[in-house]
Formats: structure tokens, sequence, C-alpha cells
């Protein structure tokens, strides 16, 4: 049986995959494995709760509370909240753990759920295995007074903006900033922080009805971010995900900044104020070389972790870094936040843009993004990607053919039969020819045969 838990929590379709049922006997199983340290010594444990706004997550957030507070837990509901504000809240709070309902950037029929340790840490894979190991056994059926309680988190966004405001070094007065919120979780507090830190703020993608989310707006659809930053003359905008812990930019003339460009600009900043703890940033494989070349330049050195923001933060707990992230626009900073935070960092690029009296366009020159090209093989024996001789031979001779000027990455998928073929060169020509060679040799060497396949 496949596991349950993926790379972020269990996710799927909403009444699919996943059911009120399965989100009860879920919380239930939470309860026994997140919750038994309180209670083995008499004090009822207690979990924080919050959802994005998909019309899935009120039925599954009442599945969760009602598993957790039948299972002696009292629980909190934050009610609709950014993911690292969830995060955030459990810290705050000192409770013993807390559950997060959303599918992040997936789109509205989808839902998920996310538990979170306590401190707001993410469970590692051991603990997640014991969630799922619990989903078959009896859960905890306290009686009478020992019931949890269900109440209210009442200031919970408050708390969070004010967290947020106390990372500021200084005031946004003067910039003009477009927010689109993806009609998500930061629809709130994303347009409420930038205006309580002094910026004239426009704001789109801020109506979520519940079916909306991610729909053609947000970090995966930068267009109407792009033109609403030139049709009002802003200085930038600021694009969330359905659960804002990922942020992308968009610059004053509509071009777009990316995960890698943001970091460049924040670990050189962190750098310069002595913040950047032993001058290092984590970042995934999939990070542009010309990440990898511009902090070389500052001196700055790259911790290279798998693809995925948990592997991140493994990197950056194990070593106390201060700064990680991925190019898709999960960035981390370790001394405010235990997982990405798409408005925390928005807010560290106006702070920079109003620090320096710079563009974000002439920010983000820091580096040189390479041009770069991927290409999915699809039907392929992806256990054979790092041991097959011919596809070996291939990597080599383009790795020796790029040389300093690019590079070249082969990736098994972790979900299908598929190996993603990854080149960055000098030229979209040289980067397109050797990735289309790469692909070629991987679907010829590693294609399974039909008969298999079947």
């Amino acid at each position: 049986m496949a596991r349950l838990f993926g790379t972020d929590g269990v996710r799927g379709l909403a009444n699919g995959l996943l059911t009120a049922e399965l989100a009860l006997q879920l919380a239930q199983a939470a309860a026994v494995v997140l919750g038994h340290e309180r209670s083995a010594n008499g004090k009822r444990p207690r979990a924080v709760v919050a959802r994005d706004p998909r019309a899935s997550g009120e039925f599954i957030a009442a599945a969760v509370e009602a598993g957790l507070s039948s299972s002696g837990i009292d629980v909190y509901d934050a009610g609709v909240l950014p993911t690292p504000a969830a995060a955030y809240l459990i810290a705050d709070l000192d409770a013993d753990f807390g559950v997060m309902i959303s599918a992040s950037h997936n789109p509205a029929p989808d839902n998920g759920i996310k538990f979170f340790a306590r401190g707001g840490q993410k469970l590692p894979d051991e603990v997640e295995d014991a969630i799922e190991a619990q989903l078959g056994r009896e859960p905890s059926r306290p009686v009478a007074g020992a019931v949890g309680r269900i109440q209210r988190f009442s200031d919970a966004e408050d708390r969070y903006i004010v967290h947020l405001l106390g990372t500021l070094p200084h005031r946004l007065e003067g910039l003009k900033v477009v927010l689109d919120c993806a009609h998500g979780a930061a629809s709130g507090c994303s347009p409420q922080v930038f205006a309580s830190a002094g910026a004239e703020v426009v704001v789109i993608g801020a109506e979520p009805d519940g079916l909306n989310i991610n729909d053609g707006v947000g970090s995966t659809h930068l267009g109407k971010l792009k033109e609403a930053v030139v049709t009002h003359g802003a200085d930038f905008g600021i694009a969330h995900d359905g659960d804002a812990d990922r942020c992308l930019a968009v610059d004053h003339e509509g071009n777009e900044v990316d995960g890698d460009q943001i970091m460049a600009i924040l670990a050189v900043a962190l750098k310069e104020s002595g913040k950047l703890k032993d001058d290092v940033l984590v970042a995934t494989v999939m990070s542009n070389l010309g990440l990898k070349i511009a902090l070389r330049d500052a001196g700055i050195t790259i911790r290279e972790t798998a693809v995925g923001d948990r592997y991140v933060l493994e990197e950056m707990r194990d070593g106390g870094f201060s700064l990680g992230g991925e190019q898709s626009g999960h960035v981390i900073f370790s001394d405010y936040a235990t997982t990405g935070d798409g408005v925390l960092t928005g807010l560290q690029i106006a702070a920079q843009v109003a620090g320096t009296g710079r563009t974000l366009q002439d920010l983000a020159r820091v580096m040189t993004k390479l041009p770069q090209l991927m290409i999915n093989v699809k039907g392929v024996d992806k256990s054979r990607a790092a041991t097959d001789e011919g596809v070996a031979a291939a990597v080599a001779a383009a790795e020796l053919e790029l040389g300093d000027t690019g590079r070249v990455l082969l990736r098994p998928s972790g979900t299908e039969a598929l190996v993603r073929v990854m080149v960055e060169a000098a030229d979209m020509e040289t980067a397109t020819r050797i990735c289309t060679e790469l692909a070629g040799v991987v679907e010829d060497r590693l294609t399974i045969p039909r008969e298999l396949a079947l």
C-alpha cells in the first residue's frame, strides 16, 4: 500500500481521497501520537487548527476538530489563516501540536491536512509513519470531563500580524505595493500588515468565495499581478499562493522576480548586516546556477538539498542557518519562522526596497539567471536513471561541454514513471539542444517495454 503522507502532509481531492471519515481518523491518530506527552503528565493537550478558505475546508476542519476533541485534545480554532501563521501560533500558544487544512497552490477541489509538532515544527517522516500506523488501531475515547473542548482562537490573526510587524527594521512609507492574495488564506492579513507598516496598498485576488482559490491569480498565475503593477504605477507586486507559504514578486515594469532572485537579494542583505549565519544560504538542487555564481562572488556559500521545503528546513535546523528556500518562492527565515512564510518574505523584500532606495528591478540584478530548460521523459524506469551506463556517459559528455557555464540535473519523479531532465547553459539554444539530446538518451535507454508497462 502506498504511503498516505506525501511530501507535505496528506493531500488529494476533497471527498475523494480526503473524506470527512479520513480527516476524523487522522485527527484521532494524531491525538495519540502527538498528544501523549501532556496527557501522560495529567494535563489535557492543546492543538491549534487553521485552514485556508476552500469550501471543503469547512467540513474537513469540523471533522478534524471532532476527532481531536473526542480524543481528549483541547482545540483552538484559528479559522482562516496562512500556514505559517498556524505554525507561529502553535509556538506562541505553547500548544502541543497543530493542524493546517490546505492544499496550498492546488486548485479548489483539492484539500490537504498537514500536522505540526510543538513549536510549529514540521513532522519528520517517522512521526508521520507513526500517525499512519495508528489509523488501524483503537483511538483514545475519554469520557465526561476528560473530553477536549473547542474554542475560537479569537485573536489569532492579530497575534500573527503583530509578530510580522516586529520583524521589520523600519516602516514602509513611500512604497506603493500591489498584493495578489490568490483568493486564499492571506486575503485578510497580508493587506492589513502592509498597510499597518505604512505602505500604500493595491489589492487583487482577495475575495475568496471557497471555490476561486488560485483560480487565475496568485503565485502560479502572475499575469494579473504584472498588469496591475504597471497600471497602478506601483513600485512592485507580491504574489502569494493559496496558503501563503510562498511569495513571488514582480518589479515596476512587470518582470517576474522568482524565488532564487528573492533569496539572492535577502542573502546579500543579511550578510551585509551580519545576520546571515556562517554566510550560508540553503537552497535545493533546482535553484538556478546563476544564484550560486552570484552568491559565490558575494562570499556566500550555498548548501544544496533535495527538492522540497522540508529538506531545506532539515538542513537549516541541523546547521543552525538563518536563510533558505526554493525557486518556487518558499523562503524560510529561521529567526522569525519555522516554515516558509510568503507574507514575511514580501515584507522583507519591501524593507530592502524602502531601506536602500533602490528599485526591486535593480536589487534583482544581484544575480543573472542562466537559461534553464526541463523536459519530462515519461514511461521510463526511473530506478535506473542513476545507474545506466549509457545515460551516465551522455550526462558526462554534456557536463564536459558545459564546463563552468552550465549544469545537468536528472531527477526521477517521486510519484510517476518519469525522469526530469534539466539543463542550464549560457544561452537557451545550447540548453535546448543538450536537454533534448539527453532526454532522447533517457527515453531510448530507460523506456519500459509496453508489455511490462501494462
